[in-house]
């Protein structure tokens, strides 16, 4: 079956489990854009071989996502609603857009560990409809998939056609430890990314795994930092099945949180929020409520993924982005003649709020403003 053919089919089938969680304008928009991450203006241009992790700024930019109380979003709001703070200090807000068009990068970070097996089909079947709808192939949208055993594999390189990803995927087989951190650490520092005007392509990183690690040389803490530094907004399909939780999910929620991203629970609790009468035992598989190995258990699994990626890209494609110039007083160059380093901090929080009730705001934590050398 051609790409485009598979493409197609990919967004039907997103679209025939649950037409109310996209709308036909974010239909529209699937094969549009992907992705968000804070990105800054250089301040100056670098002198030839200076080696750093992003750069002085002297503009934020800040994708933002707003829900209602019971997780619709809400696409409808003008500049006037939003309020920036940075370090606390309400901004003027210079730039507003509801548009999504800027390029994108996306990372697809595929766990192959002994974690995998049991579902293994289900998700290699989602991993395939995340590539197939997030990359139409347009030159300006771009991907590349890296897997992580026992260490981090680059298996298919930054490219606009998806196809080489999808056919290593029908491929793979799970099995041996975990370096997601490695991983991590992989993609914000070695992948190549796409030329794009006026700005930077967007960085974002979509985790298919539980967020466990067992082999990573790098911490939680260290590709936590590299991530914001690099602008990667990280988004997460969480492969752990509802009574199987462990203590490692919480790394997949630190990442998204502090870089602005969301987890998909595809095999939680929401699995069974119409299902009654929960089993006495608890099933290999994590569940209570559907008996594995039968009908009504593989389509609800099956359901259930799809909504994630159908959620996934719901949350990126309806994103606003603002910009602002914080104070160059407290954010430049050493060399900027009005610095004053004394007062500059190494990493900045960000704050955003909607002037509405019962709203639910998503953005960054913050950004750091100055490179750091390798």
């Amino acid at each position: 079956m051609s790409r485009s053919m598979r493409t197609a089919t990919s967004l039907s089938n997103l679209t025939s489990f649950h037409r109310g969680v996209l709308s036909p304008v974010v239909i529209l928009a699937l094969t549009a854009v992907l992705g968000s991450s804070v990105a800054f203006a250089q301040s100056k241009p670098r002198a030839a071989g200076e080696a750093t992790f992003g750069s002085s700024v002297n503009e934020v930019i800040v994708p933002i996502t707003v829900t209602d109380s019971k997780g619709k979003y809400v696409s409808d709001l003008v500049q006037r609603d939003f309020h920036v703070f940075d370090e606390g200090k309400e901004q003027k807000i210079d730039f507003f857009s509801h548009e999504q068009s800027q390029p994108v990068v996306i990372g697809f970070l595929l766990d192959m560990s002994s974690n995998m097996k049991l579902q293994w089909n289900h998700y290699k079947e989602s991993t395939t409809e995340l590539m197939l709808s997030l990359l139409p192939g347009d030159k300006k949208y771009a991907g590349y998939l890296i897997t992580y055993g026992n260490e981090p594999e680059l298996v298919t390189d930054t490219s606009s056609d998806p196809e080489a990803m999808v056919q290593k995927v029908g491929k793979m087989k799970p099995g041996g430890g975990a370096a997601l951190f490695d991983a991590i650490y992989m993609a914000c520092t070695s992948r190549k990314t796409v030329l794009g005007e006026p700005y930077q392509p967007r960085r974002v990183l979509i985790i298919i795994g539980d967020g466990h690690d067992s082999a990573s040389k790098k911490s939680l803490k260290e590709v936590e930092e590299i991530a914001q530094r690099n602008l990667v907004t990280i988004y997460a399909m969480d492969t752990v099945a509802f009574g199987m939780h462990n203590d490692d999910e919480a790394n997949l929620v630190e990442l998204t949180s502090v870089t602005g991203g969301k987890i998909e629970t595809p095999l939680g609790e929401n699995m069974y929020k119409e299902v009654s009468g929960y089993l006495a035992n608890t099933q290999d598989a994590g569940n209570y409520a559907l008996q594995v190995g039968t009908g009504g258990y593989t389509a609800e699994v099956q359901k259930s993924i799809f909504l994630a990626v159908s959620n996934l890209i719901g949350e990126i494609t309806t994103q606003y982005v603002i910009r602002y110039h914080p104070d160059l007083e407290t954010v430049c160059d050493a060399d900027h003649p009005n610095c004053n380093t004394s007062k500059s901090k190494p990493y900045r929080h960000v704050k955003v709020t909607v002037g509405l009730p019962s709203v639910v705001v998503r953005a960054r934590d913050g950004y750091y403003p100055f490179g750091v050398p390798q």
